[in-house]
């Protein structure tokens, strides 16, 4: 998810006449719809910015912390009448007190971070250190608004922290520096420190308004910051499914102050069906696109940009629901708004989209038809060329045309080639699906060669963790299907660690990979080790997929098999029977297969015959999961993933 930007300075500047204002940089570009009395303009591609300071800026009740009016403590409060007298019946102590206040009014009203500092520089030597805590804190955010040195930006909310956090005393400056803090370092890259930095922003927000010093309505706007920040933050670290329920906090603490039908609000649920798009969840995707549609249609009606672009989502995830149909309904609709507007680019990519829809319905000829138009509108080394020929070779593999595939694969991975230092994901995705297609025509070596290029630029890049899993487990796929099984195991379970870590430990992908990493151990005769992936696999599945799945069944049967191999056959017999019960839910649908397993069931017995008691081992536990992205699973993610970043 993209970092979010601000309105800070003159949002800022608005306050300082009753209050210090130490909004973050997220707290105030995520509440600039809030009803508000600022006369300030609203900017419609920001979420959200603040209301003004005299609706859910005031201070909490214990610890004043954001008033400016600390910064000017009751000794300057006779500066009022200090005024009115001749500076030269000032005494030494009335001049100091004039002076800080008049630095105090010059730091308020520096428009630019160069008039804050010079200012600051000039405070540093009248006011102690302890004072200085709201306007370190101010420099950094506007530092970090601005974002060209986020260094500086750390150094100046590292003083601020060191300043304010003292004495085991919350207050709202602090989490706003914590927040700041975890900002700053998101930027250097520096996931780890931003985690933690968040996560304490959170407990401090969470303490204030448990012990009363602050309510829900002064702590909330931090709290969405703070939420907003932890779900860029965990997403760079491949934390995926983690990020989703820091975004649907986000999301729900919008829900609690703007319109039900704010278009601010659409936009957040777009942003929400947009994550679960991207861990491939697109049934739950479904419900906050399409409220995303209906708070934008009412708001901007039919033929908006806005519209136009849930639309394209919402084909996506019918996409990955498989109804093509629908998909390519939305897609036409939106290509009429899209042209409406002379969005080109928007067009174009749109155009692309539903050509793969069309091969996804078996329309071939009319997606190449739809392509040989599109691809005039191309520039001969852009990206979207390269992308129409890839759409162009998956059709025709599914005319059997191989020679012409090829052709085709090789013009896009010539450009592609080209922009892998200045788009290493964009070209990483496309190098993933044009594996996928050397596969359908059984260039393997072609394809494992493409991948390991693919690991090789991913590997550099923190936030593409979960990508470099997802890829792992193919290749070691694809050395398994081609007989090099040491080879493919360290794949497979590197990708195990890493999808687990991105998607959680039942998701049905990491299932996948530990059904191939079970598959590999039993090849080279290693029965025990099989058995307990094979168990992972079936436990995840189970969760993920449900018992019946044909999956779910397929992983139960291996696990009878490697319980055969290791010669306990009455759990082998018991796994078995399981998979003849679930696969007699099929029905007719599944008449070769229960006979099959039938058949397995029968040729164990026999072997169980001989076999006394005394060798018959317990079942392994089932354990906690991991993932991958087998064929189907991982061609659905990379045409999500795709389609969302054209």
């Amino acid at each position: 998810m993209r970092k979010v930007s601000s309105f800070a300075v003159p949002h800022l500047q608005e306050y300082t006449k009753t209050s210090f204002s130490l909004i973050s940089k997220d707290f105030i570009s995520h509440f600039s719809s809030l009803p508000s009395t600022s006369t300030n303009p609203i900017n419609g591609n920001q979420q959200i910015s603040p209301q003004s300071s005299n609706t859910h800026l005031k201070s909490c009740s214990k610890t004043q912390s954001l008033h400016f009016s600390n910064f000017k403590t009751q000794q300057f409060q006779t500066f009022n009448t200090l005024v009115e007298q001749n500076p030269s019946q000032l005494s030494s102590r009335q001049r100091k007190i004039k002076e800080r206040s008049l630095l105090e009014e010059a730091f308020e009203s520096a428009k630019t971070i160069q008039e804050m500092i010079q200012v600051f520089q000039e405070m540093e030597v009248s006011f102690d250190e302890r004072e200085l805590g709201l306007p370190c804190l101010r420099i950094g955010l506007k530092l970090d608004q601005e974002g060209e040195d986020p260094e500086k930006a750390l150094s100046f909310a590292n003083r601020a922290l060191n300043i304010l956090d003292r004495d085991d005393k919350l207050s709202l400056p602090l989490a706003m520096t914590l927040q700041l803090l975890g900002s700053t370092c998101y930027s250097l890259k520096r996931f780890n420190d931003s985690l933690g930095y968040l996560n304490r922003a959170n407990r401090v927000l969470d303490k204030l308004v448990k012990d009363g010093s602050c309510s829900d309505e002064d702590v909330r706007p931090i709290l969405h910051a703070v939420q907003l920040e932890l779900c860029n933050t965990k997403t760079a670290m491949g934390r995926r499914e983690e990020a989703l329920a820091n975004l649907r906090k986000s999301l729900e603490l919008k829900e609690m102050t703007l319109e039900r039908d704010s278009k601010e609000l659409g936009k957040a649920n777009r942003d929400v069906a947009e994550a679960y798009v991207a861990i491939l969840h697109f049934k739950e995707a479904l419900p906050f696109c399409l409220k995303a549609l209906d708070i934008h249609k009412a708001q901007l009606g039919q033929n908006s940009v806005e519209v136009a672009h849930d639309r394209r989502l919402l084909g996506v995830i019918y996409t990955g629901l498989e109804e093509h149909e629908k998909a390519l309904e939305q897609n036409q609709l939106s290509q009429k708004v899209l042209k409406n507007w002379g969005l080109d680019t928007d067009l174009l990519r749109a155009e692309i989209d539903a050509a793969n829809m069309q091969i996804a319905l078996g329309r071939y000829d009319e997606a190449i038809n739809t392509l040989k138009v599109v691809v005039q509108q191309t520039g001969r080394e852009s990206e979207d060329r390269a992308m129409v020929f890839i759409s162009m070779a998956k059709a025709l593999c599914n005319q059997e045309k191989f020679t012409d595939a090829e052709k085709c694969l090789e013009i896009a991975s010539g450009i592609l080639g080209k922009k892998e230092k200045t788009s290493p994901v964009e070209v990483a995705e496309a190098y993933m699906e044009i594996s996928m297609l050397y596969e359908t025509m059984d260039k393997f070596e072609a394809a494992i060669s493409l991948l390991k290029r693919t690991l090789a630029m991913l590997e550099k890049l923190p936030q593409e963790q979960h990508s470099v899993g997802s890829v792992s487990a193919r290749v070691g796929w694809l050395l398994l299907l081609t007989g090099g099984v040491q080879h493919a195991i360290p794949f497979l379970e590197d990708a195990a660690e890493r999808l687990k870590e991105s998607f959680g430990s039942k998701h049905y992908a990491v299932g996948y990979v530990y059904n191939n990493l079970g598959a590999a151990y039993l090849e080279l005769d290693r029965p025990q080790s099989a058995a307990q992936v094979f168990a992972y696999a079936k436990d995840i599945m189970d969760v993920s997929l449900g018992p019946h799945h044909t999956d779910t069944i397929e992983a139960c049967q291996n696990l009878s098999k490697a319980y055969a191999a290791m010669g306990s056959y009455q759990l082998a017999m018991n796994f078995q029977e399981k998979a003849i019960e679930a696969w007699e839910g099929h029905g007719p649908s599944a008449v070769d297969e229960l006979k099959e397993a039938h058949r397995l069931l029968e040729q164990l017995k026999k072997k169980a015959s001989g076999v006394s008691d005394g060798n018959i081992m317990k079942a392994l536990p089932l354990a906690n999961s991991s993932e991958q992205v087998v064929v189907s699973a991982i061609e659905r993610q990379r045409n999500a993933t795709k389609m969302l970043n054209q």
